[in-house]
């Protein structure tokens, strides 16, 4: 696990499918990114203020120039 960075939930934005899967938003807590907010699919429960532990969170800033 040591790929993942841990995230926390900050928004519930829905519930997708017949299995249960929620669109989440989430601020990550450390690491390069830390604070930047993401959007992640959760299976399973999930509730504001959960901690995530997020794969690959900088694939959806690649293209950022800074």
């Amino acid at each position: 696990m040591s790929n993942t960075v841990p995230a926390k939930v900050i928004a519930i934005i829905g519930v997708a499918g017949t299995k249960g899967v929620k669109r989440v938003r989430c601020k990550i807590l450390t690491g390069k990114y830390k604070d930047k907010v993401l959007i992640r699919n959760v299976v399973g429960p999930a509730r504001i203020g959960d901690i995530l532990m997020i794969k690959e969170a900088d694939m959806e800033v690649a293209g950022v120039i800074d």
